[in-house]
């Protein structure tokens, strides 16, 4: 997950993610976009406490970059061991400690990307082609302050908790984030999605 100026969400979400239960291994790595807030301090104090943090940063920069949360990612992409990556964020956290056994025990093995949504039901969607997965994740993480936000209707609006991917597709995958989406297309996807997750 890549992070900016998200401190309390940091203090508040990330040990619902660093705290499954069972034997399993795994690693959470988290990115921090150059926050000047408490952010680095509190993921300096949750490494201590959890061998399986693993946090980076991306250096403030003078130039603007559009697509740092994209940077942010193939850098976090980069440090992964696993070859399935969750892209997750701070602010959608598992609502059971036992989210790492419930996606293991979904895993599709032939699909190459499969959409976490974290529901009462944690409901899954899988493809067997970054292709096919696209809408969804073109239509949930655009460049909006509303983009991948609201907890209504999750599900039916392909607002997905986190996204796992097969780490030879990471980077096609993480050019689908933080596009800018005209006013149509996104209309199109929205109804595309709605209706395919109707039935």
């Amino acid at each position: 997950m890549a992070v900016h100026e998200q401190s309390h969400a940091l203090e508040q979400n990330l040990p619902q993610f660093l705290s499954p239960q069972g034997d399993i291994p795994y690693e959470v790595i988290v990115v921090d976009d150059a926050s000047t807030d408490e952010t680095p301090d509190i993921l300096k104090r949750f490494k201590k406490d959890y061998p399986q943090l693993y946090t980076t940063f991306l250096p403030k920069s003078q130039i603007p970059n559009p697509s740092r949360i994209r940077l942010a990612l193939t850098i976090g992409a980069k440090a992964a061991h696993s070859n399935r990556i969750v892209i997750t964020d701070i602010t959608r956290p598992p609502i059971s400690d036992e989210w790492l056994n419930i996606l293991i025990d979904n895993l599709d093995e032939a699909a190459d990307v499969m959409l976490l949504y974290h529901n009462k039901t944690n409901t899954f969607q899988s493809w067997n082609t970054l292709e096919e997965a696209t809408p969804y994740i073109l239509k949930a993480e655009r460049r909006s302050k509303h983009g991948h936000r609201g907890r209504f209707l999750l599900f039916r609006r392909g607002l997905y908790s986190a996204v796992v991917v097969k780490k030879d597709i990471i980077h096609e995958t993480i050019k689908l984030f933080d596009q800018q989406i005209g006013g149509f297309r996104l209309a199109g996807l929205y109804l595309k999605i709605l209706w395919s997750n109707l039935f």
